[in-house]
């Protein structure tokens, strides 16, 4: 899996856990996807089995939805976390450093 989709996988359960009332065009828009592909990896996460769908309420106007985080999605958003943090510290190290180096030139 590339590790561009391993983040937006990360982002998008987070941003369920955050807010489960979201539609996917605020999703879309809160991180940076179009709405077709926002669509998409929710599909995938709910193939997955790591988010449910639940008609949350109805009325004649309209219908709301609850994203569930399954434990099985719990326990990957965890995993997603931990390696999310790693290369973000790597990111962040490497860039520190290039920094200095060019603080030392100037």
């Amino acid at each position: 899996m590339k590790l561009k989709e391993m983040d937006n996988e990360y982002t998008l359960l987070k941003a369920l856990k955050d807010n489960p009332e979201i539609t996917q065009r605020q999703l879309s828009k809160e991180l940076g996807l179009s709405l077709g592909k926002t669509n998409y990896l929710m599909r995938a996460l709910m193939d997955k089995g790591w988010v449910k769908l639940t008609n949350l309420r109805r009325s004649d106007n309209k219908v709301g939805y609850l994203y569930i985080i399954t434990p099985k999605g719990i326990t990957k958003k965890g995993v997603l976390a931990k390696n999310f943090l790693e290369r973000k510290s790597k990111e962040y190290y490497k860039l520190k450093k290039e920094i200095e180096i060019l603080k030392k030139e100037l």
